[in-house]
């Protein structure tokens, strides 16, 4: 989730044994980020992803990256999220769908789709 449609100056120095520099726009942010990546494509500028610890209040960005702040696992995130699915309920709401059309991987689309409703009314 990009925090703009503006780019952002970032500099980051990284080296084994001792602490990395990560700032944004001048401001030391490294103090939250537990991890980064930076990507870029062959067509597109780099794009800085910044996982910040649980509890970041924020930091305003600015500058010449894209840059995109997530949690710092989002893979416990999704865990989380699976554990707390009953799967009486979401064997019950998926058959009660009216978007299943008999088709290969019905079930399998119906899941899917009724995991990925309760996730956004979550």
């Amino acid at each position: 989730m990009s925090t703009s449609d503006q780019y952002h100056h970032v500099r980051i120095s990284a080296t084994p044994e001792q602490p990395a520099v990560i700032e944004v726009d001048g401001h030391d942010v490294a103090a939250s980020v537990e991890a980064y990546r930076i990507t870029q494509t062959v067509d597109e500028g780099p794009e800085v992803t910044l996982y910040v610890a649980k509890g970041w209040n924020g930091v305003r960005f600015e500058g010449l990256a894209d840059v995109v702040v997530e949690p710092a696992d989002v893979r416990q995130v999704v865990a989380g999220f699976l554990d707390a699915v009953d799967w009486r309920k979401l064997d019950e709401a998926v058959f009660a769908r009216d978007d299943l059309d008999g088709g290969p991987g019905e079930l399998t689309r119906g899941v899917l789709a009724q995991l990925r409703a309760w996730a956004l009314s979550a």
